[in-house]
């Protein structure tokens, strides 16, 4: 019997490895019953080994019982971070990311920033196959530029990716960063992890640099005026 093989399986599911070390702890208990019944009166064997096995079985039993107590905290997190998470509902989040998610209104939203200004700055959007579907000038100075995209009638909604290539009067490169936002719509849990979907884009709270409460349009007054 391998003590050392019943604790180096424990961390997978403590509850399964608890049930393993009482059906092996049965069975040592019944081979030292077979043993010490028929032993040798003049040759008994040494009880050292019995209690280094017992002090193994107690050792892996404490481990089991710290494993328990971690999937219990684990489980804890992941209920506290669906609960947090609830909250982006509704709301428009900026991801740093250079993906983004086709709104219901037919706009894919990004921000970029340039670290300088530039002499030119192409702007260039790709569907999930790579291949480029728009593409325009942008901004030359410096700072963060809003850019969204009215897709035509008919284009489909998927997860589109934004490019920059901006240059320098000099002809060198400037440094940019790329941002996608969007509606989170819901939320879904993948491999344990709750993630925020927004306008069909998975992305992890952690990845989320702002939120935005939407704002409902004013209804039109009775007699027409606003």
């Amino acid at each position: 019997m391998d003590i050392n093989s019943i604790a180096g399986g424990q961390g997978t599911n403590a509850s399964q490895s608890a049930a393993t070390l009482a059906k092996d702890f049965d069975n040592f208990l019944q081979l030292l019953t077979t043993q010490l019944q028929y032993q040798d009166p003049l040759a008994p064997m040494d009880s050292n080994q019995f209690t280094q096995q017992l002090v193994s079985f107690t050792g892996v039993e404490q481990s089991i019982a710290t494993n328990k107590n971690l999937e219990s905290l684990i489980a804890q997190n992941h209920a506290l971070t669906s609960t947090n998470t609830v909250g982006y509902l509704g709301k428009e989040v900026t991801f740093g990311s250079d993906k983004a998610g086709m709104g219901e209104d037919g706009t894919v939203k990004w921000e970029y920033a340039l670290s300088a200004s530039t002499k030119t700055t192409k702007i260039t959007v790709k569907d999930q196959n790579g291949l480029e579907v728009h593409s325009e000038n942008g901004e030359l100075n410096s700072g963060l530029h809003q850019f969204v995209w009215e897709a035509p009638e008919g284009t489909p909604k998927e997860i589109y990716t934004l490019e920059i290539e901006a240059v320098s009067a000099n002809d060198e490169k400037v440094d940019h960063s790329v941002y996608s936002k969007g509606i989170v719509e819901s939320l879904e849990k993948v491999n344990g992890q709750v993630l925020l979907a927004a306008n069909g884009l998975l992305m992890s709270p952690t990845n989320v640099l702002s939120v935005k409460e939407i704002k409902p349009e004013p209804l039109p007054a009775e007699d027409g005026t606003e």
